[in-house]
């Protein structure tokens, strides 16, 4: 064997030992069990569901992370109503009963919710734990004092979701994000017990300071040492120290140290190459590790400047975000994985680089898939205060829970590398109330006296100078949502300060449908509080429809670029959601203002995107092609690294066109003939792209492809396959809307389906779907056997499509 393909070898065994010590010391001590499987749920109020001895044999089996609205109908009378998805809600009991090994005794037991929507009490073996009314925020409870070690023991939750409206968008219902067991030794680190800060950063070096909590539930003292490490991303230890004073001895409290380390040539974290490190904490007594604790690392700096806007690792950029709500579609609110990641890989393909979390702390899952694949989060925290939006938010637990849950959202989320910026509020409605100058203040002490690494930003929709919140002085950067006719005059109304687009755009698509002509601007509703009717509940995909309050992509985005200073945005939204289907109300349910709809379909808009935020190639042209003879038709085309496009009908050429000053797409104005729609794009007389849309025929049958054809066998992976409906020579049918039927065998179940259609009443969970302008979904859930499964989809007078996936 060659030298090198030797040394190339030894080094990877290296890592591999090296990471499989590593598993191994995160075993030590502490011990972190998935909770999710093997509960019981009941719909609906139950007496003494708390209670060990119920007998919930007849209850529904299922596994979490759940939501039980999603499995609801469709009804304008849902309490929720239209703006909240109107799914129902209502009243949910989860049961476990499991046992802890007698080993476990002299150790501290500990359950861990990400999430419960909302309202929930925790008993165990009938003795109450607590009460949490925020429904997205993170909580842990003890249950050492209650255990029957080595003998059953039932874990109880009651989930209360019926008192509504209490959102402004679709929420879900239950324990919709995961549950873990936690098992740590008596002195052992604290919860969120690690805060990790880069004081100094450069290419050549950093400094890494960690601050650790240790809590000794012994009942005496105990002398320990605390160890850290700091290990790169192939396993190699950079750099390690620890806090070994002669005599460290607690008794029933918690000990705080501070740990400064430093690191040679870092790899700086950066949206393109979000390079982690991993920082293990070791607590050892006698020689013995008693606690093993590991924290997320990445290294970067970065800057808001008052003139120059945001800089990261000393690198101008601005930030190009979006909003999002916490639902996956056809999924619900529960939460998935795989599902968030694919949501992720089709923001960053359009260029995107920031996440709001709108308009409450996210799942832990979405902050690590951020971490990993490289973007800027805006963690958000409320989207009230005491002042009410619905008649049952928020508001009516702030005064006493506002404190605890700010608190645990920081801890939970402060060692995120993605995370830079923490926002106190989303249009606060004591925007102009003089309440505002005292509880924004208090709110900006809370984050700080836990962090202050990150600025506070509140997203302002009524950002003149009367506004309290601004005036209160508590908040870094002044956060605006619309009014980008406002943003260049922002230094003359808040010299000095630094700006930050917290919300953007709201325009209005339905992906696949088009109206002329696409040249005006139309306003629906005309104001947010006038209700707004047209027959098909469509809004046309040429981003020509805004809300009164919003503006079009086009014409933010060109202000948006024009001005260093204007540091970032978050379009709303990235994806459409469900709820608030604006201009509508019923029949539609879901949103219209996503760059990608509810399915994952990208609306065209989405190319225009990505013509302005990537280094691809990009030619995107619409509409289709199938039209009434005659009709005029506008063909728009998207473009980039080209300074002109051509476009043939049928291979007469209908013109060169260019972009001229600010534009950012060209038109055509075409009489509709069927055949082929061809653009060619040219960089100095050098084609660079050729696109074409075909007059498509009659449906004549289904194509399936699957973003994975290869899934984990762990019953949470997914497999999304998209069904195309194709004429006879593989050209998609642009309003085929055909009734498909899926079935599938093997290791895995259909999870849900969808089209991305706003006005579509069906459940998502069942095993067919119309297709929405010739496209719709099924969600493949694996199950937890490795295996071969066969998907099958079929309809009334189509060819039928296979897919074979395989679950390891």
């Amino acid at each position: 064997m060659p030298p090198l393909k030797l040394s190339l070898l030894k080094h990877g065994l290296l890592c591999m030992v090296m990471l499989t010590c590593l598993n191994t010391l995160a075993q030590q001590g502490r011990q972190t069990i998935d909770f999710d499987k093997g509960w019981r749920f009941n719909l609906g109020a139950v007496t003494d569901g708390q209670l060990p001895g119920l007998n919930d044999a007849g209850w529904r089996s299922l596994n979490l992370p759940h939501d039980w609205s999603i499995e609801g109908k469709f009804s304008k009378d849902n309490p929720a109503t239209p703006e909240g998805g109107a799914l129902p809600g209502g009243i949910g009991w989860y049961r476990k009963t499991f046992t802890v090994p007698v080993s476990s005794k002299n150790k501290l037991v500990y359950i861990d919710f990400d999430g419960v929507y909302q309202k929930s009490d925790v008993w165990i073996n009938g003795h109450h734990l607590g009460f949490r009314p925020n429904g997205y925020i993170s909580f842990r409870y003890e249950l050492t004092p209650y255990l029957n070690f080595g003998g059953k023991n039932v874990i109880a939750v009651k989930v209360d979701n019926s008192v509504q409206p209490n959102s402004r968008w679709y929420s879900g219902s239950g324990i919709y994000r995961n549950v873990w067991l936690v098992t740590t030794n008596k002195v052992a680190i604290d919860h969120w017990g690690t805060y990790i800060t880069t004081p100094e950063v450069s290419d050549a070096s950093a400094s890494v300071n960690i601050k650790v909590k240790v809590k000794n539930r012994a009942g005496k003292k105990e002398v320990f040492t605390i160890k850290t490490s700091v290990y790169d991303a192939t396993g190699k230890v950079v750099s390690a120290g620890g806090f070994i004073p002669s005599k460290t001895e607690l008794e029933d409290t918690v000990f705080e140290t501070s740990i400064n380390l430093g690191i040679k040539d870092p790899h700086l974290w950066s949206v393109k190459q979000p390079y982690l490190y991993k920082v293990v904490t070791q607590v050892i007594s006698e020689k013995t590790i008693v606690d093993t604790y590991t924290t997320p690392l990445g290294i970067r700096y970065f800057n808001f400047d008052v003139d120059k806007g945001f800089s990261l690792n000393g690198k101008p950029m601005k930030i190009l975000g979006v909003c999002d709500h916490h639902d996956l579609g056809s999924l619900g609110a529960a939460i998935n994985t795989r599902a968030l990641e694919r949501q992720l890989q089709i923001l960053k393909a359009m260029g995107c680089n920031g996440i709001r979390t709108s308009h409450n702390p996210p799942a832990p899952e979405l902050l690590d898939l951020c971490d990993k694949m490289g973007f800027i989060v805006m963690d958000e925290a409320f989207d009230c205060w005491d002042w009410k939006k619905e008649k049952y938010d928020y508001h009516l637990f702030f005064k006493e829970w506002h404190k605890r849950d700010l608190e645990d959202q920081i801890l939970r989320d402060r060692n995120h590398p993605s995370v830079m910026i923490w926002s106190i509020g989303n249009e606060i409605p004591q925007q102009h109330d003089t309440s505002a100058l005292r509880i924004a203040p208090e709110l900006t002490r809370i984050v700080h006296s836990l962090d202050k690494t990150r600025p506070i930003t509140a997203a302002n929709n009524n950002p003149d100078t009367s506004n309290k919140i601004i005036k209160s002085g508590a908040i870094d950067l002044v956060g605006y949502n619309y009014h980008e006719g406002e943003y260049a005059k922002f230094h003359d109304r808040y010299p000095g300060k630094k700006f930050i687009a917290t919300e953007t755009t709201s325009g209005l698509e339905t992906r696949g449908y088009y109206e002329m002509p696409s040249d005006s601007i139309r306003i629906w509703p005309e104001r947010w509080d006038k209700p707004f009717t047209r027959p098909g509940n469509n809004v046309s995909a040429y981003d020509n429809v805004r809300p009164p309050w919003g503006s079009t992509h086009e014409a933010t985005w060109k202000v948006m670029k024009k001005y260093d200073f204007l540091s970032g945005m978050f379009i709303w939204t990235g994806f459409d959601y469900l709820g608030e289907p604006t201009p509508y109300s019923w029949p539609s349910r879901s949103s219209y203002f996503g760059i990608v709809d509810l399915a994952g379909f990208p609306k065209d808009v989405y190319y225009m995107y990505q013509s302005e935020w990537t280094d691809k190639p990009v030619l995107h042209i619409f509409p289709h092609w199938n039209w009434e003879p005659g009709k005029t038709v506008d063909v728009w085309a998207y473009y980039n690294h080209a300074d002109e496009v051509e476009l043939f009908l049928n291979g007469k050429s209908l013109g060169i066109k260019k972009k001229t000053g600010d534009d950012l797409h060209i038109m055509w104005r075409v009489k509709f003939e069927p055949g082929i729609l061809k653009a060619i794009s040219r960089k100095d007389g050098k084609v660079v792209l050729t696109k074409e849309i075909h007059t498509a025929g009659a449906p004549a049958k289904i194509e399936l492809s699957a973003d994975r054809k290869s899934i984990a066998a762990d019953g949470k992976d997914l497999s999304f396959i998209t069904v195309k409906i194709l004429d006879k020579d593989g050209y998609i049918v642009p309003n085929a809307d055909n009734l498909v039927n899926f079935k599938i065998n093997g290791e895995a179940f259909i999870a849900s389906v969808d089209n991305g259609d706003p006005v579509s009443h069906d459940s998502f969970k069942v095993n067919y779907r119309k297709a929405f302008h010739g496209l719709a979904l099924a969600i493949v859930q694996a199950k937890e056997k490795a295996g071969v499964i066969n998907f099958t989809a079929t309809s009334n007078g189509l060819q039928s499509a296979s897919v074979v996936l395989t679950t390891k």
